[in-house]
């Protein structure tokens, strides 16, 4: 027979920890739904975000390097499915919601604008004095307002564990509604996974990239690195030679292993020091659960270094997403002042919110090689120009 959300929820009871956060003890949707026959709340959301638009439309938006540089080179939407797995990994060590951190994890980008980190400050900039932008903060408003599928309400209608997770995600923004009466700190241990994944990810994939593309150099890494140095040395130890691609592969896959080995030992220590006994207790918590042991954390801001010193400042990332971005902008403004080259449904959301917020909208949900396009209809010129 199959199995029902009724024993999905039993299943989660006897396996997960008390910690955990259980399906059945969502707190809901904004707006009220049949439960779903055959899955919890959690996978129903996690469906509803993978079969969302703003998810298609991560394959098309940088990672790091301008979409459509390299086949072999990360997008934002495979950057976002290397989190989910490592999500899901952490999240079983530690017995906890597999799904829902996997959920928030697939989630965690939906609102990135087009070119990366460089289109979303040039967006950031663009709307100052009208709320700003802030790629977190376009997730939460993607997955409530922006996505219109459903005939009864606006967005994906996910339960709010999840809209907690966006909305905790990097910075402390302000709870969803429907939250819990107590002082909320904290987010559950599954968002909380789910934000450290991602920077165990774009460590790892960007090295990758990196190396990929010729812009890092591994005797560089190995004088200045220690969480490469570490790791190949084992690779080394454990494999002795071995071809370059190989060898690289191995290396990154050994970083990947020591973070989340670093994670799941340093946040099981901390759980156990906190004493908490419920989800609740965890969101009451002064300070995050799942962490970095501090040698790791130390050892992981040298690579962050080495990176931006090394890959994000490089001019041949750096050149082509700023002139993007200087695109970006000449599109914003000029949509500004052109409100009938824009759909009708920009033009009805922006009697609601504004002309700016409604257009930065419109910006942030293209692809990058939809905003080129733009750009070129508009005037006529490509992005070498």
């Amino acid at each position: 027979m199959p199995a029902t959300r009724i024993e999905l929820e039993a299943r989660e009871r006897q396996f997960l920890a008390p910690y955990a956060q259980f399906s059945a003890d969502t707190r809901g949707r904004i707006h009220a739904e049949t439960p779903p026959e055959w899955r919890t709340a959690f996978q129903r959301d996690r469906d509803r975000v993978i079969h969302s638009r703003a998810f298609r439309r991560l394959e098309y938006k940088t990672q790091v390097f301008l979409n459509g540089t390299g086949d072999h080179l990360r997008t934002r939407l495979t950057h976002t499915i290397e989190v989910a797995a490592i999500s899901r990994n952490i999240a079983r060590a530690l017995r906890l919601n597999e799904d829902l951190a996997e959920t928030i994890a697939l989630a965690h980008d939906l609102g990135h604008s087009p070119f990366g980190h460089t289109g979303e400050a040039s967006l950031n900039r663009l709307m100052r004095g009208h709320g700003g932008f802030d790629h977190n903060c376009q997730s939460l408003r993607i997955v409530e307002e922006l996505e219109q599928k459903y005939p009864r309400f606006t967005g994906l209608n996910l339960s709010w564990e999840v809209r907690e997770g966006l909305a905790k995600h990097q910075t402390a923004f302000d709870v969803p509604p429907g939250g819990p009466a107590f002082v909320h700190r904290q987010p559950s241990l599954e968002a909380q996974i789910a934000n450290l994944a991602d920077e165990v990810t774009y460590y790892s994939h960007d090295l990758d990239d990196g190396l990929d593309s010729g812009l890092l150099d591994e005797k560089r890494l190995l004088r200045e690195v220690e969480v490469w140095t570490a790791a190949a040395r084992k690779v080394k130890r454990v494999f002795g030679a071995l071809p370059d691609e190989s060898r690289r592969y191995y290396t990154i896959r050994e970083i990947i292993d020591q973070q989340v080995t670093d994670v799941v030992t340093t946040t099981e220590a901390a759980i156990q020091s906190a004493g908490v006994a419920s989800a609740d207790a965890v969101r009451s918590c002064s300070r995050p659960l799942v962490r970095y042991s501090t040698l790791r954390r130390k050892a992981n801001l040298e690579l962050r270094k080495f990176l931006y010193r090394n890959l994000y400042y490089n001019p041949a990332v750096a050149g082509p997403n700023n002139r993007a971005a200087r695109m970006l902008g000449e599109v914003f403004h000029y949509l500004l002042a052109h409100p009938k080259e824009v759909p009708a449904a920009v033009r009805r959301r922006a009697r609601r919110d504004g002309w700016q917020r409604a257009v930065c909208d419109h910006i942030a949900s293209m692809t990058d090689r939809f905003c080129i396009q733009e750009h070129q209809r508009i005037f006529g010129l490509d992005l070498g120009a």
